[in-house]
C-alpha cells in the first residue's frame, strides 16, 4: 500500500492554493493524497492557474491529471488571493489540527504543509507561534525542527527566539534532547544507521577555547561528551563560519546549529527552492515548504511550486522507511 499522505494547502490568500493545484497535476506512484481545505478557494486557485482540478471524494481513485482527494474545512469567508482574512484563521488551524488527527489516529501515514501567516492567524484571536509548536503540543512530543535539501540538513537547538534569549535557552537538557531526537530521526526517517552530527558553538570560533564566551566549554562540551559515550557520534562543538564547507559537509549527516540564523542561511542559499522542513519527533512525518505566503504572487501562476513537490516526495518517503522499520 502506498504512503497515505495529509495535504494542508495553509492560508488561503497565499500561494498554497495553487501550488496544490499544480501538485495535482502530477501522477504520483509514491503515495496517495488527501487534501484538507476549503473547496471554493481550490476552485478559484486552479481557475487563475488555467489548470483542470477534480476535487474527489476521500475515498474515490485519483486517477486524471487535476484530481485531488478532498476533506472539505470550509473557510468562514471567500477568499482574495493576495489579502489575507483574519475570519479565516480557525478553517487554517482546523485544516493544520485535523489532519494532523488523521496521522495520530493512523489513518493517515504523514503529512504535508503549506505556508501559514502567523499574522493573520493571531489578528484572527487565536495565539500562534507556528505550526511546529502547534502540532508538537498536540501530540504531546518534544521536536525538533530540521530543514534539509539535496546538499545539508540543519537541524536547530532553539527556534523562534529573539537573539538575547538564545544562550539561555540552550541547556545541557535542552541541547541532549535536541541531539537525540535528530540522531533518532535520521536512523528511523532517512536509513541512515550510524548517523554523524556536527554540532556548532553558540560563539564566534567555537568560543576561542573561553575568550569569547564559555557555553561551549559549560554546556556544550560536556552534553557532546556524555552522549558520545553512549554511542552518538558527535562532532564539535565547530565554529559555524567553517562547519559548512564541502569538503566537511561530505563528512556529516546533518548539523546542529544553536539558532534560527546560524545555520538557515547556509541552507537557503545552497538550494532555496528544493528545501524542505521537517519537524522531527513527532509519531508520524510532517513535512513543509521552506518559503513563506507570498501573497505578492498569489493568484498570478508565478509560484515556484518545487518546494512542495519536494517536500512531498521526502514525506513519502520517510512514510515508506517508517512503515518498513
Amino acid at each position: 500500500m502506498l504512503p497515505r499522505l495529509a495535504l494542508v494547502p495553509g492560508e488561503p490568500a497565499g500561494i498554497g492554493p495553487e501550488l496544490c493545484v499544480r501538485l495535482a497535476q502530477q501522477p504520483r506512484t509514491d503515495c496517495t493524497l488527501l487534501a484538507f481545505a476549503d473547496a471554493a478557494t481550490l476552485a478559484s486557485a486552479a481557475e487563475a492557474l488555467g489548470l483542470p482540478l477534480q476535487l474527489i471524494d476521500e475515498d474515490a481513485v485519483a486517477t486524471r491529471p487535476g484530481d485531488l482527494r478532498l476533506r472539505p474545512v470550509p473557510n468562514a469567508a471567500p477568499t482574495t488571493f493576495g489579502r489575507t482574512d483574519p475570519h479565516n484563521a480557525r478553517a487554517v488551524i482546523d485544516a493544520l489540527t485535523r489532519a494532523a488527527g488523521a496521522c495520530l489516529a493512523g489513518e493517515l501515514d504523514g503529512m504535508v504543509t503549506g505556508p501559514v501567516h502567523k499574522a493573520a492567524i493571531n489578528a484572527g484571536g487565536i495565539a500562534y507561534s507556528g505550526t511546529t509548536e502547534l502540532l508538537a503540543e498536540q501530540a504531546g512530543r518534544p521536536v525538533v525542527m530540521m530543514l534539509a535539501n539535496e546538499i545539508v540538513r540543519v537541524a536547530l537547538a532553539t527556534t523562534h527566539l529573539p537573539l538575547r534569549d538564545v544562550p539561555e535557552a540552550i541547556t545541557a537538557a535542552a541541547l541532549e534532547e535536541v541531539l537525540r531526537i535528530t540522531d533518532q530521526a535520521l536512523r528511523n526517517d532517512f536509513g541512515i544507521a550510524h548517523p554523524t552530527l556536527a554540532v556548532l558553538g553558540l560563539n564566534p570560533h567555537a568560543g576561542e577555547a573561553g575568550h569569547l564566551g564559555r557555553e561551549e566549554i559549560e554546556v556544550i562540551e560536556p552534553v557532546l561528551l556524555a552522549l558520545r559515550e553512549q554511542g552518538l557520534d558527535l562532532i564539535g562543538p565547530l565554529p559555524a563560519d567553517t562547519a559548512f564547507l564541502p569538503q566537511k559537509l561530505r563528512g556529516f549527516d546533518a548539523v546542529v546549529a544553536m539558532y534560527h540564523d546560524q545555520g538557515l542561511p547556509v541552507l537557503k542559499y545552497s538550494g532555496f527552492e528544493q528545501a524542505v522542513n521537517l519537524t522531527l519527533g513527532l509519531p508520524y512525518p510532517r513535512v513543509a515548504v521552506d518559503h513563506g505566503t507570498a501573497l505578492e504572487l498569489a493568484g498570478k501562476g508565478i509560484a515556484d511550486p518545487s518546494s512542495l513537490f519536494a517536500a512531498v516526495a521526502t514525506c513519502a518517503r520517510i512514510a515508506a522507511i517508517r512503515h518498513a522499520h
